[in-house]
């Protein structure tokens, strides 16, 4: 965690500090505008064994955008608090199984697919390479590994169905066409006036 702190702390200053509760050790980033960063600590010193044409990716933390309204201190609030088990479960997924994420990958919330919370009622979620943040979280380059930064958004069922059938590019265009980033928001909509299906009905 030091080296991924050290390197952070050059982008954020003192505005980057380490947090610690009953769910795990995280990084937590308070921005200007009121918003905050979370991010995992030590799924970088893993090396994710990627598919061939992602040589270069082997090394990544995950992050969410959290909103400046998002009361992260209140960590016994389920309503809040499921960042911090859904970072640390994802994180232990991926070194457990030895196996890796990238952009565009996409898993349910738990086998019984629950909304996340009672405002937030998305129940899976897309990995996606910083949008919002794309300068504040570019990749931290070392000698020996690249670090990048993999935010975890939120999505609807009728999301998944439409990026299954149409894919992460046709998905992602239509983030940007309802201007969606990887911004938690408890009071965002599916981005599909429809119901879509793979019919096109």
């Amino acid at each position: 965690m030091q080296v991924l702190k050290s390197n952070l702390s050059k982008r954020f200053g003192e505005s980057i500090q380490p947090l610690k509760n009953s769910f795990g050790e995280f990084l937590y980033v308070k921005l200007k505008n009121g918003s905050s960063i979370l991010l995992t600590t030590g799924l970088s010193d893993f090396k994710m064994p990627v598919h061939e044409k992602h040589i270069g990716k082997e090394y990544a933390e995950l992050y969410f955008y959290l909103p400046s309204y998002w009361e992260l201190e209140d960590s016994e609030n389920p309503k809040f608090s499921w960042v911090f088990s859904w970072l640390e479960r994802l994180k232990n997924y991926v070194i457990n199984n030895n196996t890796w994420f990238g952009h565009g990958h996409t898993m349910p919330c738990g086998k019984e697919m629950n909304s996340l919370s009672e405002s937030m009622l998305q129940n899976h979620f897309i990995l996606s390479d910083p949008i919002d943040l794309e300068t504040e979280l570019s990749p931290i380059i070392e000698e020996e590994k690249t670090i990048h930064f993999l935010a975890i958004i939120p999505i609807f069922p009728d999301e998944m169905d439409f990026k299954q059938g149409k894919g992460t590019f046709k998905l992602m265009e239509k983030f940007r066409q309802y201007n969606v980033t990887e911004k938690l928001d408890d009071y965002r909509k599916t981005i599909l006036k429809t119901r879509w299906n793979i019919m096109g009905r």
